[in-house]
């Protein structure tokens, strides 16, 4: 009878335990974390439950808006290449006159596709070693897309992590345009690409608006004017991990 009364005033103790750490990390996430980045978690249970052949490709007029209006709406859609689907969880926005756009080259070879009409793709080579992922915004001839920044893994973990030549299934798998680009095996020949036909690289409806979100300054633009560096066009949804550098920037919208 000792011996059973000892284990279970354990067993209470190990419960209370378990009980007080998980308060004191919520409360520590709280408190310290400015931009309500959480624990790893799975994917969302509708796309447990669904099978990416069940969710439907978004239509040419779903991209053909102002890319400061696109860039939220991409967040929680999916991105599909062979096995591979990925979660969207960071873009930014780049538009018309906006001094860190491509467009302000006007059309060039390389530009051309960022002129092309909404729901294409426009891929380009970044300090000739990232391929970087954009889906062009608005109307033909407009010059404006969307930079996908980080996605979360959907399926294909496999072939993601040989493609990246890395082997977790942490956030730092895809926590960065370059690597979105590698893991969904782009090269500059995927641009002009239209995302909403079958085959190939595919944009489908993820089944679930996201309702948080956070926004902040885009990355990397030193070189823009100061009203577009300052210009919170980077958006992230709020309740996940799988978010580029620097965090810390990012606000709740």
């Amino acid at each position: 009878m000792k011996t059973s009364a000892r284990r279970s005033k354990r067993l209470d103790q190990e419960s209370e335990l378990k009980v007080t750490t998980r308060v004191a990390l919520r409360a520590r996430e709280k408190n310290c974390s400015k931009t309500r980045a959480v624990r790893v978690r799975p994917e969302p249970e509708y796309l447990q439950t669904r099978t990416t052949s069940e969710m439907k490709l978004m239509p040419p007029e779903f991209f053909q808006i102002d890319a400061l209006d696109l860039a939220p709406r991409l967040l929680g859609k999916l991105l599909r290449k062979d096995k591979v689907v990925l979660r969207i969880t960071e873009v930014e926005a780049y538009r018309p006159n906006d001094s860190a756009c491509h467009g302000r080259f006007g059309i060039t070879p390389r530009t051309a596709p960022v002129f092309g009409p909404g729901g294409h793709a426009y891929v380009y080579l970044c300090y000739g070693l990232h391929m970087m992922l954009n889906i062009v915004a608005d109307k033909q001839g407009v010059g404006a897309a969307v930079l996908i920044r980080s996605c979360s893994p959907v399926t294909g973990l496999e072939t993601i992590q040989e493609r990246r030549g890395l082997k977790t299934d942490k956030p730092v798998l895809l926590n960065g345009p370059g690597k979105v680009g590698q893991a969904l095996g782009l090269s500059t020949e995927w641009s002009h690409h239209p995302l909403y036909s079958p085959g190939g690289l595919e944009l489908l409806d993820g089944g679930e608006d996201v309702e948080k979100v956070m926004v902040g300054p885009r990355v990397g633009i030193d070189y823009a004017l100061p009203q577009h560096v300052n210009a919170l066009w980077r958006f992230a949804i709020a309740d996940t991990p799988w978010i580029s550098a620097p965090k810390n920037t990012l606000k709740p919208l």
